[in-house]
């Protein structure tokens, strides 16, 4: 076992936020039952504002960024988990009030951790991450809300991002006719479509200000944007259709009316996929073990070095980035 291990490490002096690779040893870590050696972890958008301080993801300084880890246990005091296993962690307040899957080696809690499904390698695993999980608790909605494939058509929101391509995929897998917006419709057409998607529609026919009620289109709804663009979809929601909703990449704000909700019966669903209990988060892995298709899957991402985040960070939060970004921490 090496005496130290690099870690991309946040801190804050004043007022400014900056990053850098440390080089840092076991006695460092946090406080956990179990150690992990790290191979691969990601960038999210939530990632992307957290190590560039553009919102207060951040907690406590120093912090070891990264909201997701696949890794192998080196070390145990549970007995659930043995030297070996592989083991998954997304959220629980990974990069914000805990050290997350910036790093070479972690310690963390066990009752936070997900057995990698047999079906997944480690890197696989990474390439879906919170942002496919996240996708999957919205699927997993839409589903038990009684949304079938012979409904209607399922909208998807920011569709070219982590969260929503793989969304298009699972949903279109599942048999739904997906419509993906994007805006990015000449840049990431061909990609939606090699998803799944059946249509596109550009970003700005949604992200603008609606009507109470317009036109009902669609059966159900996953929203990784916010603002407007929730706003316009859950005034075109079928009557008794369901929205799950999951970000806030177009703003926190939400300038909708209440008549979708009490003369269509429209359902608003919140998607949290920091603190989801465990046998969600567990349902949620093993329904992506029966789903994922594993070669469109290695279409959605590419491969980073840990060095790369920060750039990285700039660019997912610019919408610069297509997909799923997957870091190897020991490069």
């Amino acid at each position: 076992m090496s005496d130290t291990f690099a870690a991309l490490v946040i801190d804050k002096e004043d007022k400014t936020v900056s990053t850098e690779i440390r080089q840092l040893t076991l006695e460092d870590l946090p406080e956990g039952d179990v150690l992990v050696d790290i191979a691969y972890s990601t960038v999210n958008y939530k990632d992307g504002l957290a190590v560039t301080g553009s919102m207060p993801i951040v907690r406590e300084y120093p912090m070891v960024g990264g909201i997701d880890l696949a890794a192998t246990v080196v070390e145990s005091s549970n007995a659930a988990y043995a030297p070996g296993d592989k083991v998954l962690v997304n959220g629980f307040g990974l990069s914000e009030n805990r050290w997350g899957g910036y790093a070479q080696k972690q310690r963390l809690k066990s009752e936070w951790l997900v057995k990698v499904p047999e079906a997944f390698s480690l890197e696989e695993v990474a390439a879906i991450g919170t942002a496919g999980y996240t996708a999957m608790l919205c699927v997993m909605a839409i589903q038990d809300w009684g949304v079938s494939p012979d409904t209607g058509p399922v909208l998807v929101t920011g569709a070219a991002g982590g969260v929503g391509s793989v969304a298009v995929m699972l949903l279109a897998k599942l048999g739904y006719k997906v419509t993906a917006a994007t805006g990015r419709v000449d840049e990431a057409g061909d990609f939606l479509k090699k998803l799944g998607a059946e249509a596109l529609i550009a970003r700005d026919e949604l992200a603008r200000d609606s009507k109470p009620l317009e036109r009902e289109t669609w059966a159900a709804v996953v929203d990784t944007v916010g603002a407007n663009t929730l706003a316009t979809a859950l005034a075109q929601t079928r009557y008794e259709g369901i929205v799950a909703a999951c970000g806030l990449a177009g703003g926190a704000a939400l300038p909708a009316s209440v008549m979708p909700f009490i003369l269509r019966g429209v359902t608003l669903r919140g998607i949290d996929s920091v603190m989801a209990p465990l046998p969600r988060r567990q349902r949620a892995w093993n329904e992506l073990a029966q789903l994922i298709d594993h070669d469109l899957l290695a279409t959605i991402y590419s491969v980073e070095p840990l060095s790369k985040v920060p750039e990285l960070a700039r660019d997912i939060l610019a919408g610069h980035i297509k997909g799923r970004v997957v870091v190897d921490v020991n490069t």
